[in-house]
């Protein structure tokens, strides 16, 4: 019986922190690099303009190559502290997906922005990436350049990048293909509207 308590209360334990670590995620991915270093750097807000889409390909349409790229690194690495802790504390494989996922809903679905649409965490998924995959972070990263360097549209890009995370996860880390699996079909679901642009020849290019 008294195992029985100490087994129970040490799974409880668990819980709370892996939900204590998902909170955390969420509020982190709801900080968007593109708002906040616009402001600070008093640029345009790139959810008015371009895309509309606060992010680092829309920055770089908009204000240049040095604002996106500084974007580009604090959306990747926002989520990087969270994750850390997890790894840290040996959490499980789906668990550490999980924490992970909360960072790209919280890019996506921002709980400091209401009434704005988030991004669509490409960003924040190559950060996410680079923690817990990152042979397929670094994959999926030089394809995009490639192709974004080649087609100039950072949509095109990021679809073919997300469609072909999951195979380079089976390549490169098997262990996390089902994780992979599940960011990728996040990237490519907010990617939608962008597939209705592109057929129409509206999609903006960078």
């Amino acid at each position: 019986m008294l195992n029985a308590l100490i087994n129970w209360g040490a799974e409880l334990a668990n819980w709370q922190q892996l939900s204590l670590l998902l909170a955390t995620a969420y509020v982190c991915g709801s900080v968007l690099g593109a708002v906040w270093l616009c402001r600070i750097l008093h640029l345009s807000d790139p959810r008015l303009a371009g895309s509309f889409n606060p992010g680092f390909s829309n920055v770089l349409r908009l204000h240049g190559s040095l604002p996106a790229l500084l974007v580009l690194a604090f959306d990747a690495a926002k989520g990087m502290p969270a994750l850390w802790l997890a790894i840290h504390l040996g959490l499980a494989q789906w668990a550490l997906g999980l924490v992970g996922l909360a960072v790209l809903i919280g890019h996506s679905l921002p709980l400091w922005h209401r009434g704005h649409r988030g991004g669509k965490a490409v960003a924040a998924a190559f950060g996410v990436l680079l923690m817990l995959a990152p042979g397929v972070a670094l994959s999926c990263a030089t394809l995009w350049i490639g192709l974004a360097w080649r087609l100039r549209t950072a949509a095109i890009a990021s679809l073919v990048a997300g469609l072909a995370a999951p195979l380079f996860s089976l390549w490169l880390a098997p262990q996390m293909s089902g994780v992979v699996m599940v960011f990728a079909s996040l990237i490519v679901v907010r990617h939608a509207l962008n597939l209705r642009r592109l057929s129409d020849g509206s999609e903006p290019r960078l």
